[in-house]
Order: C-alpha cells, then sequence, then structure tokens
C-alpha cells in the first residue's frame, strides 16, 4: 500500500492564498493533458497508434507546477513518456496527435512517434526512448544556458527506474562541478516498468544520492500541484543565482501500466483505486478551485470546452496524411 501520498483536501483553506487565475489555470493545463492522453489511450485501442505508447495519466501535477514557474528561454528534456510535457510547453495538442499517429503535420512529421517529438519554438528538446539518455542532454543545455549568459534553466525529467542509470551520476558530477544551472527532476511513480522501486532502488529517496555531489535536493508530493510548485520556485531560484545544480524528487503515481501493453498485474486494483480517491491532482485542485469561488458550472464548461479541443485534434490526426516515402531520407545525413 503506498503510504507516501497525502490527502490534499484538509488543506485546502491553507492555499487560497494563491491567485485565482493561476489555479485554475493550472487546473485546466491538468485536465487538458488527462483527456488527451485518454484520448490517445482510446485511439491505441483502435489501432490508429502503433508502436509504443506511454501514458501520463496520474502525474500531471509534476510537470504543470514546474511549468507554471518557467520563463521564456528555458529548456526541457523527458524521457519516452512525454505527452504531458508537450502540452504543458504549450505545443499544439493536434501537432501531438498527428505525431501519435505518424501523420505528417505532427511535429516530427509522422516519424517519431509517441516517443520522439520536438519543438525547439517551445523550448521542448524530445522525448527520448533510451533510458536515461535525456538527462546528460538537460546538462548539456544547461552548459549553452550558462555559456551564452543567459538567465535560464533546463530541466531534465527522469523516473525512478532511469535514476538507477550510470550516466545519470556522471552528469550530476559535471554538472555540479561547473554549476550548471539545471533542475533534475525525479518523477518517481513508485514502479519501473512492472518493478517496485523498492526492490529495484536501495535508499529510501532517490533525490538522496546527489548528497555526493554536492547537489541540493527537494522531495516533493508530486500529486500536489501547489507543492510541485513552490519547490520548483526555490530551485529555480537557486539554480538562475549560479549556485548549480538542484535536483527534485516528485513522489507520484502513474493509473494506468507502464505502456499499453502492460496490464499492470504487479500491483492490486486497491493500491491504485486509493490513490485516485484520496490523493487524485486534478480532484484536490478542484476541491480547493471551488473553496475559491469558483462553481461547478464554471469546472463543467472547462471541461467540456477542453473534451472538445482533444476531440478536434484527435480529428485533425485521423485526417492529416500519412508521410510519403521519400520523407524518409529528409532530415538525415547520408554519407
Amino acid at each position: 500500500m503506498k503510504k507516501n501520498i497525502s490527502t490534499k483536501v484538509a488543506n485546502i483553506n491553507s492555499n487560497l492564498n494563491y491567485d485565482i487565475k493561476l489555479l485554475r489555470k493550472m487546473y485546466k493545463k491538468m485536465l487538458l493533458i488527462r483527456r488527451f492522453e485518454e484520448k490517445a489511450g482510446q485511439l491505441y485501442g483502435m489501432g490508429q497508434i502503433g508502436g509504443f505508447c506511454h501514458l501520463y495519466i496520474g502525474q500531471e501535477a509534476v510537470v504543470v507546477g514546474i511549468q507554471s514557474i518557467q520563463i521564456e528561454g528555458d529548456t526541457v528534456v523527458t524521457s519516452y513518456r512525454d505527452h504531458g510535457h508537450m502540452i504543458a510547453c504549450d505545443m499544439d495538442s493536434k501537432g501531438v496527435m498527428a505525431e501519435l499517429t505518424g501523420r505528417i503535420d505532427g511535429y516530427s512529421k509522422g516519424k517519431g512517434g509517441s516517443m520522439h517529438m520536438f519543438s525547439r519554438e517551445k523550448g521542448f528538446f524530445g522525448g527520448h526512448g533510451i533510458v536515461g539518455a535525456q538527462v546528460p542532454i538537460g546538462a548539456g543545455l544547461a552548459f549553452a544556458h550558462k555559456y551564452n549568459s543567459t538567465n535560464n534553466i533546463s530541466i531534465a525529467y527522469f523516473g525512478d527506474g532511469a535514476a538507477n542509470q550510470g550516466q545519470v551520476y556522471e552528469t550530476y558530477n559535471i554538472a555540479s562541478l561547473w554549476k550548471l544551472p539545471v533542475i533534475f527532476v525525479i518523477e518517481n511513480n513508485e514502479y519501473g516498468m512492472g518493478t517496485s522501486v523498492k526492490r529495484a532502488s536501495s535508499g529510501n529517496n532517490l533525490a538522496e544520492r546527489g548528497k555526493g555531489y554536492g547537489i541540493k535536493f527537494e522531495i516533493v508530493d508530486g500529486m500536489d500541484v501547489l507543492a510541485v510548485r513552490d519547490a520548483s520556485e526555490r530551485a529555480a531560484e537557486h539554480c538562475r543565482a549560479g549556485k548549480g545544480p538542484f535536483i527534485l524528487e516528485m513522489k507520484t503515481y502513474r493509473y494506468r501500466g507502464h505502456s499499453m501493453s502492460d496490464p499492470a498485474k504487479y500491483r492490486t486494483r486497491n493500491e491504485v483505486e486509493e490513490i485516485k480517491k484520496n490523493s487524485d491532482p486534478i480532484e484536490n485542485l478542484k476541491q480547493i478551485l471551488l473553496k475559491s469561488g469558483i462553481t461547478e458550472e464554471d469546472l463543467k464548461l472547462d471541461n467540456n470546452k477542453i473534451k472538445e479541443t482533444i476531440n478536434e485534434a484527435a480529428i485533425f490526426a485521423q485526417e492529416s496524411p500519412e508521410p510519403s516515402i521519400d520523407e524518409l531520407f529528409k532530415d538525415i545525413t547520408i554519407n
């Protein structure tokens, strides 16, 4: 039974000092990600999406809370569970969905699929299919920010499974040595593929491994978007001040399997339902909004508009042409 994620409804009154517009914006962004992922799951089941497809349902508070403190010019890189990060970066849901279905109007022209999309315009440098490969790339982006004397930071997301990869610790070392402005975000959703983190990783908290490199860290309730935002503000301030990297370990949870082909039989249905009931990030922020004066009707309208947006994205993706054969040889170098 999962015990390190607490119920937030009891803390509603302490969160009413937040700007209501910000709260509602974060609520709608989380809801947009969830509805997008639900639709992606449906299209996968219909055979419209091929290959691998890793859904972000349950983890929305992490990326939305962090995105809320980003400034123009900050960069993001993440793993293969990347649709939520794209939506949070304001990438067009039509382009993301078109890429999932392998169509020419997708962000990688239908050649990248679920795990490999990019948007330089939005500062999103990709989902990456190789476990942990994005972490040194995130440090490289941070090096570019420092070299160019900007006030920007790099945000490198990776999971609890990737936290055991050697390149992560090589990156910690160089990032700390060179004081690179990078936030390492460990999205600890408790299961690396089908293995509980408790069976695969020693120690109680993965972020504590940064101690050996002199990297500051925080352990955060990743199901609470406001806790994520607060911790992210502190981490970003640290990095922008030239004090080097920062690690945020987000204790979060995914409701679906590792990928669409995973039946998730390694955990009980009761475990998942308990998290949904007590710690769902969208539902808990909804309760705060209702306490702040937003009505059920307001939130119903938000949901309906978001569903309409996602349905339009699905139709756009299905109607977009498939890439032509000659597209295979574009954007590559052939010796």
